[in-house]
């Protein structure tokens, strides 16, 4: 027979409303009623039917991670936020859809309109660039959603997750001055994102500091992708003075860049040093592995999971949390030639 709420509470000592708020994540229970009713859940293999827990809750207990895949073609960067969005909804016992939106489709706001109706989120995780969407916040604030975001331009009162793409992307280029190099090239990310804005003014902030004035040859502008990549590495290695290194504002246009050095006859790093920025598998699958800046997307997407729940859970006001970043020196750069 289905085990059922009153079971659990008459093993764990306790009234059916407090297994109730247990599995509701409600504030007001004890941590050591909380466990002896779970370690009780456990041992019954109990499964609450989820249409009642909503009823009982008037909540969803679900939570939508929503996302624009034209203007952030990464699949990498997506999945390790969703991966990391997954495991802090799962440890609290809700449910997870993933949405695409995409601002430039004219129904952006219908569609929102209609996930929210349909299947009543009670709240959202924003990712790059929609983060920064100023209708998609403000009508997330008319319908009195909560929402956390990844790495918000905005950042002020925003609640979510961030870090300083500026300071790494300027750690990374100073890792290439100190190995010598000058002509130090960038390839620019998509331009409405926070992120290709952060790390151009990264790049821009290192070779300043070393005194190097900017090349406007030396800065080309993709678009997150490896076919960006090599169109832009096609255009620097064609300069009658090329440089000695590329800066590529993520993972796959680097990847991108090295193709195009290989198509040049040119060698990496002996010819030409290379970086990345997202520390993404492919960067490690490399020959020569890819330096990097290790940006811990999953651990973002859960720390933005995990702020929104609080909200949910006890109508705290979240924070916005800020992750620290690590270079990852590999076998793509190396002293200037």
């Amino acid at each position: 027979m289905r085990v059922r709420l009153e079971d659990v509470a008459r093993a764990a000592g306790v009234s059916p409303k407090t297994v109730s708020r247990v599995l509701n994540d409600e504030a007001n229970v004890t941590d050591a009623t909380r466990q002896r009713v779970r370690a009780a859940m456990e041992a019954m293999d109990y499964r609450p039917h989820p249409s009642a827990r909503s009823l009982a809750g008037n909540r969803s207990f679900v939570v939508a991670m929503l996302y624009d895949n034209n203007d952030n073609p990464s699949s990498t960067y997506l999945a390790e936020i969703q991966d990391g969005v997954l495991e802090a909804c799962d440890a609290h016992r809700y449910s997870m859809m993933v949405r695409p939106l995409r601002m430039r489709d004219g129904d952006f706001i219908r569609r929102l309109d209609a996930l929210i109706a349909d299947h009543h989120p009670d709240g959202v995780v924003l990712t790059p660039p929609i983060t920064d969407y100023a209708p998609l916040l403000k009508r997330l604030r008319e319908h009195k959603v909560p929402y956390a975001s990844v790495s918000p331009l905005h950042r002020g009162k925003t609640v979510g997750v961030t870090m300083d793409e500026q300071g790494a992307a300027r750690a990374i280029v100073e890792h290439l001055l100190a190995l010598g190099h000058r002509r130090i090239a960038h390839v620019i990310g998509i331009a409405n994102h926070g992120a290709s804005r952060w790390r151009l003014a990264g790049y821009r902030d290192a070779m300043a500091a070393a005194g190097l004035p900017e090349d406007p040859a030396l800065v080309v502008q993709g678009a997150f992708t490896f076919s960006s990549g090599v169109l832009a590495a096609q255009q620097l290695l064609s300069l009658s003075e090329r440089p000695t290194a590329v800066f590529a504002a993520n993972d796959d246009m680097a990847t991108g860049v090295m193709w195009a050095a290989g198509e040049y006859g040119l060698k990496v790093p002996h010819d030409l040093s290379v970086c990345g920025f997202d520390d993404t598998p492919l960067s490690r699958q490399l020959w020569p592995a890819l330096t990097t800046v290790q940006q811990p997307a999953r651990e973002m997407g859960k720390i933005a999971a995990e702020q929104l729940l609080g909200m949910l859970r006890s109508h705290s006001v979240g924070q916005l949390v800020q992750m620290p970043y690590t270079l990852q020196i590999r076998g793509s750069t190396a002293a200037a030639p």
